[in-house]
């Protein structure tokens, strides 16, 4: 985890930029010592918004197991596709 002023994102924002590149991790910007943002790479927070998203589905899909909906065998849902896959 780095750690930076807001003063240094300032100062040195292209080597920040090339920092958090390389590393694709976040840079924790201060302001007076105290915690401001977070310096991320695009690509980076598109990756961690994808695998939010993918955990809120799991966990909608795990509540609803648990409350009782219907659910399908690996086997059922194979033979489903089978037969789609057949149709077309």
């Amino acid at each position: 985890m780095l750690i930076k002023s807001s003063t240094a994102l300032r100062n040195d924002y292209d080597n920040l930029v090339k920092l958090s590149q390389e590393n694709q991790e976040p840079i924790y910007i201060t302001r007076n010592g105290e915690g401001e943002m977070v310096f991320l790479p695009i690509a980076a927070f598109e990756k961690r918004e994808a695998e939010l998203k993918l955990m809120e589905q799991l966990l909608a899909a795990e509540r609803n197991r648990i409350a009782g909906a219907p659910t399908c065998s690996t086997s059922e849902i194979r033979n489903e596709l089978e037969e789609l896959y057949n149709e077309v």
